[in-house]
């Protein structure tokens, strides 16, 4: 009975109920989750928390939708494959929220994938007001008598086409269009640019998108013939709803006369805007030089001519190469000849006239020379114009990458980064474009959005009103989970995991949807203490309107703040897969699990008795402009672990990822990725390289593993190649490697797995039949070592592995290392894509720290604690301060209070996110930050301390 009012208490909407899952390293789990609440999963990095929450809960949901649809449709999208789970109860459809970075496509922004700048098109094509890109004056709309006096003044005595457009920019192949046009008596049509003769059954493309313009009338503008025009005038613009095209006898160029806009000083004239021309991913609001993408390839001087000094001989212009007997170095012998220099001559003393030649060539002179015994004239275009035409119209993807060699990425000269045509960016309202729009931030739009009524007219405000109204209920979502400092063209792939899981949070509130399961994967990452409550109130509202919100997330914040915690533990890997603890957060706090631990404060990370004091030497970046720093000039002290903190959207990643990082791979590996803009930087003498761990996987396919990734494989299959048996069948490590022939399993080629296509099925995996699942073949083997092989090596966990191995120390040094951080669990031959975000960064730290260092380098890691618990950020620290000890310096970009707290150094930036960031709020050690007045990051240090 108690328990039955305990339920109705915790749960008045019933439970989900997961009832024996086994899905990876889960031990047959069973679990009750609340309905309708905010639920946390927690627990030890790889103890099962995405096991059961993606792998198990939304497996099963997504398989069960798919299961409602035909057996036949079901052969095109594939099975789901039936998660290893007796049984689940209460499950309601699933939305899964991961940490999937949106697309990697240059073409998607924050605008695009939240829809609001889809709404920002149709506002400004439904009431934007057109300005002449020529005098900047409004434009007005022409009749019938004033389009007639425009075409006599342009073309008089001129032959002349009028055109009246039907068909812009649609697919299809028109063949009843044709034959309708075709009835009326007209005999011509001009497809595509082309003037054609209308044929009975003709066609053209279906699937390609054509212009269709049909001609009306040919004629000699003479005043005679005023009538007549006057005529076909009326009906080129019946047909063509208002828009006519004249176009002179046999020229390319087309000039459209409107009953809608245009200019009357100039006769320019635009067509009735329609929301595709103010989207820059459609060819008619797109820039024509940049296709939309705001940036484009630009040959760069400094790579054509790397050093002055040099001559042509010894490749002073560089993208002559080696000199050669061809018609290059022909024309180029001539060019000296005339300029009277030699191909030994520097490239510093060739004059002046001469390299422009070389260079931009020169459409007005003609030189001369013999090639093959024959004279010849020619003109030179010049090298960098050679180059753009190479990188843009050759059909070689090698030659266009080596065009690439000599050319930057660089803002746009036709749209200055605005990515639209020019008569698109002369649409305005109050003054503003929509380009302009789409620069400022999410909070400062909304701000002008609200107030953009008072100056609209009567007529715009009601074509306005329920597309504003879904403006600013959209950028309400968006502020609501933190992301006011976005801006609307900021490209979706410079987002972090964290900042696209809260765009897909925002339009899931703003979906309004209830009765959903929705499962989160860490929201909190990127986002700073500050921004948590706002994270917190939007999951809240999730769950208030009648969802249930599952959450995998290790954030003190959000866990004391759910409604209910499951800890899943009590180890990773093997040791892990059972629930530890469950209940809502205050009877949770009085266990003794590890989790409830942290959280109560019986077990925390100490604060370090002092810091380190560093070499004393600096690495000085100055006058750092990108994005939104405000010309920063930064010293970081060597020989420490330094901490660059601040809110989300203040620079950080900037100032370290798109600035420093860039300059210092330029500077060791010649890296051509191009720094963001800063005046200089010292001190790179006290540096000797440049290390990036991030998360990204250690290897995208299944056979690639821990061991192959550090190293350790190779020690491995030496070891057995040395053994006496080995040398006597001729065995060399080849023979130990499951990715060539020999010693793998033939049958499924050492993968230890064969995959069973099912028609209607999902595919089955099972071990394979020849080797069990152990990749080689018997012969193989038979090869042991102490008692093992090699098939049984791999299976062993780290922690196995250590003690097997402890007394071959170029083995036993790797797997220490790996041990050490907290990845004892993980076995040899796991699967590289099976393993965690944090898992794969600690894989790569091991990596370095069994490297023998030189103590000065630099490693820089973003957010290396995102997906760790409190015992893994222990571990983790643990590795990076060992790196700091042996003299090596730590850039680290960082929310996570613990870390904050153990660094040697601060550099806050901020205070604001966006154009309210990108300075130094404060730098020194965490007890100066921690008493700075205006700084965020401080405010939360200082509880910490």
């Amino acid at each position: 009975m108690a328990n039955q009012e305990l339920d109705q208490t915790i749960a008045p909407d019933g439970y989900i109920e997961v009832v024996g899952a086994k899905e990876h390293n889960l031990k047959d789990v069973s679990v009750r989750i609340p309905r309708n609440k905010l639920v946390v999963v927690t627990g030890i990095s790889g103890s099962g928390k995405s096991s059961l929450a993606f792998d198990t809960i939304y497996a099963e949901g997504q398989r069960r939708y798919m299961e409602t649809f035909t057996a036949y449709a079901r052969q095109f999208i594939g099975e789901m494959e039936r998660p290893e789970v007796e049984q689940i109860t209460g499950l309601s459809p699933v939305i899964s929220i991961e940490q999937k970075t949106t697309g990697r496509n240059p073409r998607s922004t924050v605008g695009t994938i939240t829809e609001v700048y889809d709404f920002m098109r149709l506002l400004f094509a439904r009431i934007g007001e057109a300005y002449s890109y020529k005098t900047g004056k409004r434009m007005v709309r022409y009749n019938e008598e004033q389009m007639v006096e425009h075409i006599f003044a342009n073309f008089k005595n001129k032959k002349i086409v009028l055109l009246a457009p039907l068909i812009r920019g649609r697919k299809g192949h028109y063949r009843e269009l044709f034959e309708q046009v075709r009835k009326q008596g007209y005999t011509k049509v001009r497809v595509d640019t082309v003037v054609l003769d209308i044929e009975p059954g003709m066609q053209i493309d279906r699937y390609k998108v054509h212009d269709i313009e049909v001609v009306i009338d040919r004629l000699k503008i003479t005043e005679d013939r005023r009538d007549r025009l006057n005529t076909s005038l009326q009906t080129a613009l019946k047909m063509g709803n208002g828009l006519v095209f004249v176009m002179e006898h046999e020229a390319e160029e087309v000039f459209p006369y409107s009953k809608h806009l245009m200019d009357a000083e100039t006769g320019l004239s635009y067509e009735e805007p329609s929301p595709n021309a103010f989207s820059f991913n459609s060819p008619y609001g797109m820039c024509p030089t940049c296709k939309g993408l705001g940036k484009m390839n630009k040959v760069d001087m400094e790579k054509i001519i790397p050093d002055a000094e040099k001559d042509i001989n010894h490749q002073g212009i560089a993208p002559l190469g080696e000199v050669r007997d061809n018609w290059t170095f022909k024309q180029v012998r001539a060019i000296a000849k005339e300029y009277d220099f030699s191909f030994s001559t520097p490239v510093k003393d060739i004059p002046e006239e001469a390299m422009n030649v070389l260079l931009h060539g020169d459409k007005n002179k003609e030189f001369k020379m013999t090639y093959q015994k024959k004279p010849y004239k020619f003109k030179f275009e010049g090298l960098t114009t050679m180059l753009d035409r190479w990188h843009r119209d050759t059909g070689s993807e090698k030659i266009r990458q080596w065009a690439e060699n000599f050319m930057t990425i660089d803002t746009c000269d036709t749209c200055e980064g605005a990515r639209l045509k020019t008569e698109s960016l002369h649409f305005k309202l109050a003054e503003r474009n929509i380009a302009e729009l789409a620069e400022m931030g999410l909070g400062e739009l909304q701000a002008w959005m609200n107030e953009i009524d008072q100056y609209l007219n009567e007529r715009q405000q009601t074509i306005a009103r329920d597309v504003l109204k879904e403006i600013r209920l959209r950028l309400g979502f968006l502020l609501h989970v933190g992301l006011d400092y976005l801006t609307l063209n900021r490209p979706a792939r410079t987002l972090s995991g964290g900042e696209a899981q809260r765009i897909r949070l925002a339009t899931q509130i703003g979906s309004q949807l209830t009765g959903i399961t929705y499962i989160l994967d860490e929201p909190s990452i990127g986002l700073h203490q500050r921004d948590n409550q706002r994270l917190i109130e939007a999951l809240r509202e999730l769950s208030e309107i009648g969802n249930t919100v599952l959450v995998v997330e290790h954030d003190k914040d959000i866990m004391l703040a759910s409604d209910y915690l499951i800890d899943l533990g009590p180890g990773a890997g093997k040791h892990g897969g059972e629930v530890v603890g469950e209940g809502i957060p205050n009877s949770f706090l009085t266990d003794t699990t590890l989790t409830a631990n942290y959280l109560n404060g019986n077990a925390k990370i100490e604060v370090p008795k002092k810091r380190r004091k560093g070499s004393g030497k600096f690495l000085e970046l100055k006058g750092a402009t990108g994005n939104n720093l405000k010309n920063v000039s930064v010293k970081f002290p060597l020989g420490r672990f330094i901490c660059v903190t601040g809110v989300s959207g203040s620079g950080k990643s900037t100032l370290i990822n798109e600035t420093l990082y860039p300059i210092l791979r330029k500077h060791f590996y010649k890296s051509l990725k191009k720094p963001l803009a800063y005046k200089e930087i010292k001190g790179l003498e006290h540096i000797d390289k440049v290390i990036e761990i991030d998360q990204s996987p250690i290897g995208r396919t299944p056979r690639s593993n821990p061991a192959t990734y550090t190293g350790l494989f190779t020690e491995i299959r030496k070891l057995l190649t040395n053994l006496p048996e080995s040398k006597i069948r001729g065995y060399k490590p080849g023979r130990f490697s499951f990715n060539v022939k020999g010693g793998r399993c033939e049958t499924c080629q050492g993968a230890g797995l064969r995959t069973i296509e099912m028609n209607f099925l999902p595919d089955v995996r099972v071990d394979c039949e020849t080797c069990l699942g152990r990749r080689y073949n018997r012969e193989t083997l038979e090869i042991l070592y102490k008692g093992k092989s090699i098939s049984d090596i791999l299976d062993m966990t780290v922690a196995e592995a250590t003690k097997f191995f402890e007394h071959i120390p170029k083995i036993f040094r790797k797997l220490k290392t790996l041990r050490d951080v907290g990845l004892g669990y993980i076995t040899l031959g796991q699967q590289a894509t099976t393993l965690s975000g944090g898992e794969a960064q600690r894989v790569k730290l091991s990596e370095e720290l069994s490297k023998r260092d030189t103590g000065k380098t630099l490693y820089i890691l973003d957010e290396p604690t995102t997906g760790l618990h409190f015992k893994d950020i222990q571990h983790l620290l643990d590795v990076l301060n060992r790196l700091v000890d042996k003299g090596n310096t730590i850039i680290v970009i960082e929310h996570n209070m613990d870390v904050i707290k153990m660094a040697d150094h601060i550099i806050d930036i901020g205070p604001e996110g966006g154009n309210g960031g990108g300075t130094i709020v404060v730098h020194g050690k965490p007890e100066k930050v921690a008493k700075h007045k205006t700084s965020h990051t401080g405010r939360f240090l200082k509880e910490e301390l």
